[in-house]
């Protein structure tokens, strides 16, 4: 496991719209306590992260994992996944941006890697 930040030890808050997205300059803040592999939208409205696995059953276990942890959140990404692969997008679609319940998330999908 990787070594706790604020963000792992967050919890997601459930977020129904009249929230502001974060501001560029939060985002990027909150970005710099992600693996180095989360690509920042250039509109600040979604975080990407593409992982590689070794075959098929690696990428599934790990997409299994993911959705448990965004269950327990009540924060779902977008997943796509396949042979060897897996592409997770985050945003906070009531807001059309992100939020802190984003960059958590992301933060506790790093986790799952360990």
């Amino acid at each position: 496991m990787t070594e706790a930040t604020s963000l792992t030890e967050g919890k997601c808050i459930p977020c129904e719209g009249g929230v502001k997205p974060l501001s560029a300059e939060e985002v990027q803040a909150f970005a710099k306590e992600l693996h180095a592999d989360w690509v920042v939208a250039e509109d600040n409205k979604s975080i990407t992260r593409n992982i590689t696995f070794k075959g098929f059953a690696k990428a599934t276990m790990y997409v299994n994992a993911l959705a448990w942890m965004a269950q327990q959140e009540q924060h779902h990404p977008d997943i796509s996944f396949g042979y060897g692969y897996c592409n997770i997008t985050f945003n906070t679609h009531d807001i059309d941006g992100l939020s802190t319940n984003d960059f958590i998330c992301a933060a506790k999908s790093d986790d799952l890697l360990g």
